[in-house]
């Protein structure tokens, strides 16, 4: 019956219009998509303190000349610090689901005459990047969100060259006292059983920052 199940849901999850509702493999209820009424609520003065974002970056290692892509950018928070460190000579892929974060983003970067951001409409499955062209992919508070992870993990792998990185950025649900609603938190053993399982290799996890678990994935064989 076990097998049943895991190949019924294999099926449907090859499906284009199917979302989960719970990640088949921890049982991790997926947390809705956060709207563009949401998109001050990323913009919060309270973000640089609860988040570090430059920390994060030297973090991850973004380097000048770097092709990376921000997935699930919103409003553009970690798109426009990704542009000024890659300089004119690297590129941001700025992507997400819904229109109107993208045209917030074009209206930053426009009047931050950032040239280097390039926006991308992508779907619940696809971030629609091009394929063995990202240095570094970067996901922040955004994968607990994604309906059909497997396929989203899949895309991003193509994404992605040979010895290309997945950032992965999630409020530690280890920790109660982060006011962040549960569903949109995640743990370690929760993050690695999920992305694993899609081609990756869980490379290191840093846990400086204030309230949030930073992952970096690289490749797995195949």
């Amino acid at each position: 019956m076990q097998i049943l199940v895991l190949i019924l849901l294999a099926l449907l999850s090859a499906c284009p219009g199917f979302s989960q509702a719970e990640h088949p493999l921890t049982g991790r209820k997926i947390a809705p998509v956060m709207g563009v009424a949401g998109a001050d609520w990323l913009e919060r003065s309270e973000r640089e303190k609860e988040e570090a974002p430059e920390s994060a970056l030297d973090q991850m290692g973004v380097q000048k000349g770097m092709t990376v892509a921000d997935i699930g950018a919103g409003t553009g928070y970690f798109s426009i610090r990704l542009a000024r460190r890659v300089g004119p000579t690297g590129r941001v892929y700025a992507n997400d689901v819904q229109p109107e974060m993208l045209d917030r983003i074009r209206q930053k970067s426009e009047k931050l005459d950032l040239r280097n951001i390039e926006t991308v409409l992508g779907s619940e499955a696809d971030p629609k990047l091009p394929a063995g062209k990202m240095d570094l992919i970067l996901m922040v508070d955004v994968y607990h969100e994604f309906s059909q992870p497997q396929r989203m993990l899949d895309a991003i792998r193509t994404a992605l060259k040979p010895d290309g990185r997945l950032v992965q950025l999630e409020y530690r649900k280890e920790d109660p006292t982060i006011p962040i609603r549960p569903d949109h938190k995640m743990s370690i053993p929760e993050v690695k059983t999920e992305v694993e399982a899609e081609g990756f290799k869980l490379e290191k996890v840093l846990d400086t920052l204030p309230r949030q678990h930073l992952f970096i994935f690289v490749k797995a064989a195949r």
